[in-house]
């Protein structure tokens, strides 16, 4: 196949299984990352390849549209253009609403929501063009349901979907799907670094008695991704445990 795939915010704990996934699968893998995290790319990039995983990765800021731009215009000279691209960068700014700070909202949209345009407008004509495409947006199970503290962070993950909604339709005719897919906890570095007794309330309040594993996220991704799945497009596919169901 060695067709390109690219995963913004591919060095996280979601996204490197992400990489992993669609490595084994036979895509060549770009995985993005911040510029201030060069350093955290190179040790993740040689800890894959000690696993025997040939990963490429690049910086770039994804709030950034003229970034963004040079960013996909790179991947196209050294690996070729981009056939599938998983947004899955995104961060936390919690705080109440009512004490809510401007650049606590705007990070949060910026990075979450306003790079999924940005990045996904740089590879949508390519995939048109070339009648194949798939783009899959990592949002949330909060951005389905909101959370307590997360107003930024609960419109950006629900705004994902509506991008790709109307990605899904523009894109149906030309053989381009996009979906959503919408986890919840999963146990990841963030989620082992919480104090025990928050960890183990939201245990419990999910139906299956556990956090998600990352690798259950990129197995749904690789499902959304395969040449097999082309008559899905438009779904929000929930990856929670029973934690949210609609």
């Amino acid at each position: 196949m060695n067709r390109v795939a690219l995963v913004t915010g591919g060095i996280g704990g979601i996204g490197t299984a992400i990489c992993r996934r669609l490595t084994s699968d036979g895509w060549r893998v770009v995985a993005n990352h911040h510029p201030s995290e060069q350093e955290a790319a190179q040790s993740w990039r040689n800890d894959l390849a000690g696993e025997g995983f040939e990963i490429a990765t690049i910086a770039c800021d994804v709030s950034d549209f003229a970034d963004c731009e040079r960013m996909v215009s790179e991947i196209a000279t050294r690996h070729g253009p981009v056939s599938a691209l998983i947004n899955c960068a995104g961060i936390t700014r919690d705080k109440t609403f009512k004490k809510m700070e401007a650049s606590q909202w705007n990070a949060v949209i910026d990075v979450n929501l306003n790079s999924v345009f940005n990045v996904t407008r740089q590879v949508w004509e390519g995939m048109l063009e070339a009648g194949f495409g798939r783009v899959i947006n990592i949002s949330s199970v909060n951005g389905q349901r909101g959370q307590f503290g997360q107003a930024n962070y609960a419109a950006a993950k629900a705004g994902m979907h509506g991008i790709t909604m109307t990605l899904a339709q523009e894109g149906a005719s030309k053989g381009v799907t996009a979906n959503t897919i919408s986890p919840g906890y999963v146990e990841t570095a963030m989620t082992l670094a919480m104090r025990d007794d928050v960890r183990e309330a939201i245990v419990a309040s999910v139906p299956m008695r556990r956090m998600g594993q990352p690798e259950e996220i990129a197995n749904a991704v690789a499902f959304l991704v395969d040449e097999a799945s082309g008559y899905i497009t438009g779904a929000n596919l929930p990856v929670n445990g029973g934690l949210f169901m609609h």
